[in-house]
């Protein structure tokens, strides 16, 4: 998909061709220039031959259908993968990713195992949505949410992020509401800095898994660089100059950092800040154990009665290799039933 070559083939075309052109990509989410019928044929040629509206993907669909992983592969032959989450409420949720890997390398993802092989450009983060919306659309629904939680530090490639959140926020286009969209980040100072300088409501999400420095570079190794108390006052900053609740993502690792000594110190950490922390179960990539959801009731407990927002993220994905932590493009042992290849299989 090369959007990004739009600009040159629309360069001598009125605007009203260029608005034409937006709509059918975003909106009719067409598969086809031919389908574009309102286009003289000529254009159309040229689009064809210039910006393919081609995703190559297959679908990956859990058991229940509420969760979907898809593996896309770029045209360099990389490879990332991406998740629609379909909630009880009616919100479509993608979960869209940054980088081919990751250089973080976070003790607990297993995309970090990948290291960083290189960003992904605009038109590869912006296809993700698209290929959930043209799905989406043929059921009557439409992608509702975006959270910047797949593989890559979204930090690390921020240009890039925020020029994807503009084409994914422009109301003549996908038209997601910017309190809609999440950029989740595991503490890359600068990035949070310039976050807060930006003319967009959008959400900010923080890694943080542990209440203490000794515990948090073990699972975050960047995190060396600086401490958690340098961290929060990034994030007070942050507040004051946008005034929006942060989500403080923890991830519950048996015997790591669940105790309820941390929780409480967590809990001491976080107190009176505008923040909601978001209980992460840990999904296995062979490396911890889970918390037990008895600990995690007892750990969301202790932070409520200090008067620390809390709430359990709902496990998505994982008989997919879909779930948090979980992306790595890895599909050798991965079979497909046989009664929905056909349908899931495809280049869009």
């Amino acid at each position: 998909m090369i959007l990004s070559n739009l600009a040159l083939v629309l360069n001598h075309e009125s605007a009203y061709r260029v608005n034409q052109i937006k709509h059918a990509v975003f909106i009719d989410l067409v598969e086809d220039w031919d389908a574009c019928t309102t286009l003289p044929k000529s254009l159309r040629e040229k689009l064809k031959k210039t910006c393919s509206l081609c995703i190559d993907a297959n679908l990956f669909p859990d058991k229940t259908g509420t969760t979907i992983k898809a593996l896309v592969r770029l045209d360099d032959g990389k490879q990332i993968e991406t998740v629609l989450m379909r909630h009880r409420s009616g919100r479509n949720t993608v979960c869209v990713s940054c980088q081919v890997g990751c250089p973080m390398g976070c003790a607990f993802c297993a995309t970090g195992k990948m290291k960083l092989l290189r960003n992904l450009c605009t038109d590869e983060i912006v296809e993700q949505v698209v290929l959930f919306a043209r799905y989406l659309k043929k059921e009557n629904t439409r992608v509702s949410n975006v959270v910047f939680m797949g593989m890559g530090e979204p930090f690390v490639n921020y240009d890039t992020v925020l020029e994807s959140v503009r084409i994914f926020n422009d109301h003549e286009g996908l038209s997601i509401g910017a309190r809609h969209i999440s950029i989740s980040t595991c503490g890359v100072l600068g990035g949070i800095k310039q976050l807060a300088k930006e003319p967009l409501q959008i959400n900010l999400a923080l890694s943080l898994h542990a209440p203490d420095d000794a515990t948090r570079r073990k699972l975050i190794p960047v995190s060396r660089g600086y401490t958690i108390k340098k961290l929060l006052a990034t994030i007070d900053d942050y507040i004051q100059a946008t005034h929006r609740k942060v989500m403080f993502e923890y991830m519950l690792i048996g015997g790591v950092n669940n105790s309820i000594t941390q929780a409480r110190e967590l809990a001491t950490l976080l107190k009176g800040r505008l923040c909601v922390v978001n209980l992460i179960a840990y999904n296995s990539t062979g490396v911890f154990k889970s918390s037990t959801k008895e600990r995690m009731r007892y750990f969301k407990k202790e932070l409520e009665k200090a008067g620390v927002d809390a709430t359990v993220r709902y496990r998505y994905g994982r008989e997919i290799q879909g779930a948090c932590g979980q992306l790595a493009t890895c599909h050798d042992d991965f079979v497909l039933p046989s009664d929905v290849t056909n349908s899931v299989t495809q280049s869009v």
